[in-house]
């Protein structure tokens, strides 16, 4: 195991609400922003569109690399998270509020990092680590995959961990210090989850079966139940856990039979919770059976209780546990299921609207999926029954989301939304999948609703190629009295993602709105493991031209995939191999007496190496060279690794002048 440098114990308290210096900072305890899945910080006061734009956004710091399992590098498949106030209450920060990022890696490690520098600590410097698995799965390549919760309540954060012959473990960690609650880690697996906590037929975790806990975990509003989805290729499970004993209250297969193979619960987005508290989870398909050629009856269309390629809606009561209360399923779920084309790729997000406006103010959007389809759906009238799912269907008129009144263009009929083309019920896995994200939603100053989807249209004969749009925004029409339904409103055609996380929206408001998005810049099938793999995207937007504003070029490091960046006071914080975080440098760069002592040196190239380069070279396990060891190179050549060599992205924007500023700091004596 190789470890890491700048390892900070101390003891911390999180700042509780009604306590002097609790910080009005947004936090983001959850995958998407809360846990409806909005993916929308509506309180970002700092990041507008032109300073985005401008040339003091960048990188401000990133940690150190974090921890390896064996040769396994580590990923971030989890987004990180974010608390605005945690007081430290011992140790050199004793006393102060200061804001925290969390991470879990690939490698089964969860991280506090500083995100702010503070009483002499670095933004970046890691304030505890905890080892969750000593064997984590897959050769340390799955040991941690999805995103946490944190329960600000409580004090902790929720994460998984995978180990051994594929048991996944519940950890509570203490905020404060990483340390394991009393009772915990809770163990998922063959031997914990029998059939009879299942409430739906027979089907139970099987010994020598490869569960995946991909979706991102989430809470009920009180923090009692903790809500866990498992796949991808048997069938999907979710699971309730009690927080409070802590033990495995319910479970609800998506197939009724241990045979049936359907229903994966796979989405990075994991569950949904309504503002009723009502749960939500999407359902895929199988790989394994599209390869067997098992067709439409290995889809169960006339089975009861076979949920796959749906979407359910639960309750949760503490004695009885998990009930199905309403499903979806879309009028060709037959034939995508068979050439597994899931929706289970892109999450679901609850929208609440005034009812004044609409005569379905509680909506449910989803999408775009494998296929590239959007759908919206009222979610206090499902149209499935909690039985079976209807018949196997060719006409998109006939899909029981709320549709538009007229055609759409793509299918030549009322139906669903086609957000990514062409549109194929046979084609759609692998690398000819549309999208694997889960849309973002803003509400504009001018009252119009939108949702953002991030993916690629296709081209080829297997859409095996990317094109734009990548883009694509999607307006929610809204009349009084009326069921809402989607409109494709505007599209970005000058960007194509590999494949990207979901998007994130930040605004004051409804003004200033800016979609983020990071693409792990590869296709689905490429291994993000290997030591060549390339360094991810980040891409800003502005909301409503859909302008692109920003892109990090070569800054980033490779990441895993379907994760998304944080964007909090001003912050975008970055998964990647390590977290890292861009924003105003002017501003956010650290303090100049940091880089003393200083002899001879230009304050302009001092700034500008403060700003653009020292949260590399002036750190330690970044991998970057010191800048001493670069003073030792000659000026030729740093001038030309700013100008067009390796450094090239972090010098963007800096004209001749200010780069040879920068090389006079350097070679200064």
């Amino acid at each position: 195991m190789r470890k890491i440098p700048l390892l900070l114990t101390a003891s911390l308290t999180l700042a509780a609400p009604g306590i002097a210096g609790q910080s009005d900072a947004v936090d983001k305890t959850t995958f998407h922003g809360n846990a409806a899945r909005e993916g929308w910080n509506r309180a970002e006061t700092v990041l507008t569109p032109e300073a985005v734009a401008g040339r003091a956004f960048g990188q401000i710091w990133q940690s150190p690399v974090f921890d390896f399992a064996g040769t396994a590098p580590p990923r971030l498949f989890a987004s990180p998270l974010y608390l605005g106030s945690v007081l430290q209450r011992s140790g050199p920060l004793a006393g102060q509020s200061v804001p925290v990022a969390y991470a879990v890696a690939s490698t089964g490690f969860a991280y506090a990092v500083l995100a702010v520098d503070r009483g002499g600590l670095s933004a970046g410097t890691i304030l505890w680590r905890r080892q969750l698995t000593a064997n984590p799965c897959q050769n340390g390549e799955m040991g941690s995959i999805s995103t946490p919760v944190i329960d600000k309540a409580a004090g902790r954060i929720y994460v998984t961990s995978c180990r051994d012959d594929w048991a996944w473990d519940v950890h509570a960690l203490d905020l404060a210090t990483g340390d394991e609650a009393k009772g915990w880690p809770l163990e998922i697996s063959h031997r914990t989850v029998p059939a009879s906590v299942n409430r739906n037929g027979t089907t139970r975790f099987e010994p020598g079966q490869i569960y995946f806990q991909r979706g991102a975990l989430n809470l009920s509003a009180d923090g009692a139940q903790l809500y866990i989805t498992f796949g991808p290729d048997q069938q999907g499970f979710l699971v309730s856990v009690n927080t409070r004993k802590p033990a495995i209250a319910s479970a609800f297969s998506s197939m009724p039979r241990s045979d049936m193979q359907q229903g994966g619960m796979w989405g990075a987005s994991g569950a949904t919770i309504d503002a009723q508290g009502r749960i939500h989870v999407v359902t895929g398909a199988s790989f394994a059976s599209a390869l067997a050629k098992r067709g439409i009856p290995g889809v169960y269309p006339e089975s009861d209780g076979a949920w796959g390629q749906s979407i359910l809606q639960f309750t949760d009561d503490p004695r009885t546990g998990l009930k199905l209360t309403g499903t979806y399923s879309p009028f060709n779920y037959c034939q995508t299921a068979a050439a597994d084309i899931d929706i289970a790729s892109g999450g679901a997000v609850a929208i609440e609207l005034d009812p004044r406006r609409t005569a379905t103010p509680h909506l449910l959007a989803q999408g775009a999926g494998k296929q590239g389809v959007a759908y919206l759906l009222d979610r206090s009238r499902l149209p499935g029954t909690t039985t079976h799912r209807h018949a196997c269907s060719s006409d998109p008129a006939s899909d029981g989301s709320l549709l538009a009144p007229h055609p759409q263009p793509e299918l030549g009929t009322r139906g669903p939304v086609v957000v990514f083309g062409p549109y194929s019920d046979s084609i759609g896995m692998v690398n000819s999948a549309k999208s694997r994200a889960t849309p973002a939603r803003f509400s504009a100053v001018d009252g119009r609703e939108f949702l953002y989807f991030a993916g690629s249209s296709k081209t080829g004969a297997d859409f095996g190629t990317n094109v734009p749009p990548s883009l694509v925004r999607l307006a929610i029409a809204l009349s009084p009295g009326k069921p809402a339904w989607l409109i494709r409103d505007a599209q970005e055609m000058t960007v194509t993602f590999q494949n990207p996380g979901s998007p994130v929206v930040s605004s004051n408001g409804g003004r200033n709105g800016i979609v983020w998005v990071l693409d792990v810049n590869m296709p689905r099938s490429a291994n993000v493991f290997l030591p060549d793999a390339p360094g991810a995207l980040l891409r800003a937007f502005d909301a409503l031209t859909l302008k692109p504003l920003w892109s990090s070029g070569q800054a980033l490091h490779p990441t895993g995939k379907y994760n998304e960046p944080a964007v909090v006071q001003g912050m975008v914080i970055v998964g990647t191999d390590r977290l890292q975080a861009f924003g105003l440098r002017g501003e956010s760069a650290r303090s100049f007496a940091d880089y003393q002592p200083v002899k001879a040196a230009t304050s302009a190239g001092l700034a500008l190496f403060a700003a653009r380069c020292a949260s590399c070279h002036e750190q330690e396990g970044t991998g970057a060279p010191a800048r001493t060891a670069i003073a030792t190179m000659d000026r030729t050549r740093i001038v030309t690794a700013l100008t067009s060599g390796k450094m090239q992205a972090m010098a963007e924007g800096l004209g001749a002048a200010e780069i040879s500023a920068i090389a006079e700091y350097l070679k200064a004596p």
